[in-house]
């Protein structure tokens, strides 16, 4: 099985249509009929179900899209990296960043660096742990920066010198602005956004008893989102300070969590990994300055 072979199964599933495919990637619509057939007869499974106009990916077609995108990406970030190995002046590093305003401990360290490499060029990925881990432990990145300690048996690891703090996002003209912080009484009955992985792991510990007693409006990944419904008056967001923009003019207001809720940050990669240069010294900055 071809690189390039799953490459055009990519440009064909994205498309779902032959014709439109086959002129993306500069072949003939003939050519790319072949090789999907190849494929497929490789594989000994049917990946499309051809309709007259369109064409739609069978279940197992599915499953060889999720997977041919981590191996096409893995495939091309060997190819960067060995092409770049003689740039002295840059190289690629890849990451997995998770929502924090803490990331900009991440946005300086690359900009020092470009300042050594311009030709520094970077690839972030954002998702939650579950994402972000897996394309860590395929290869796929590089680094990943996680809201939750590591397996320490599996990950080298650094903490950022700072913690997020949690707390409600809401009208500013809302009732539960006028207190100073927001308690775990004061949530009891109301509709409440926040992520799946924090309604997991962060609200039960903080709200103990009375978690049963929380309902969860509705789950989102990233907080500017959920932030839109809270302004509409549908729900009030848990989420991170500093992540929504909460000033005079947003019609917004952040009112911090009591007891206080915190979240460590922490820069992690895979243990004995070999690095690129670039990767290498990527993470000699990020040491530099988060244990500085």
């Amino acid at each position: 099985m071809e690189i390039r072979t799953l490459k055009y199964f990519l440009a064909v599933a994205r498309e779902e249509n032959m014709t439109r495919a086959a002129e993306l990637l500069n072949v003939t619509q003939p050519t790319l009929s072949k090789q999907l057939r190849s494929l497929e007869d490789e594989l000994g499974q049917k990946l499309f179900t051809r309709h007259s106009f369109s064409i739609e990916l069978t279940e197992e077609g599915l499953l060889l899209r999720d997977q041919a995108e981590d191996l096409v990406s893995m495939a091309d970030k060997i190819s960067r990296e060995f092409m770049s190995m003689d740039d002295i002046t840059g190289g690629e590093i890849y990451l997995g960043l998770a929502e924090s305003h803490l990331i900009s401990y991440i946005a300086g360290a690359i900009k020092q660096l470009k300042e050594t490499y311009p030709g520094l060029h970077y690839q972030i990925v954002s998702g939650d742990t579950e994402q972000v881990i897996d394309k860590l432990n395929k290869g796929i990145l590089d680094f990943a920066v996680l809201a939750e300690e590591p397996d320490e048996s599996r990950y080298e690891s650094i903490v950022f010198p700072e913690a997020d703090i949690w707390g409600l996002i809401m009208p500013a003209d809302d009732s539960l602005s006028k207190k100073k912080s927001v308690r775990v009484n004061d949530l009891i009955g109301l509709p409440l956004f926040c992520s799946d992985q924090a309604w997991a792991n962060d609200i039960p510990g903080w709200a103990g008893d009375d978690f049963g007693k929380l309902r969860l409006e509705g789950s989102f990944k990233l907080s500017y989102n959920a932030s839109v419904f809270a302004k509409e008056k549908l729900g009030y967001l848990l989420t991170f300070d500093k992540l929504i923009d909460t000033s005079e003019s947003s019609g917004l207001c952040f009112r911090p969590l009591s007891p206080r809720l915190e979240t460590r940050l922490y820069l992690i990669w895979k243990k004995n990994q070999t690095f690129s240069p670039m990767a290498e010294r990527f993470l000699m900055q990020m040491q530099s300055t988060l244990l500085r």
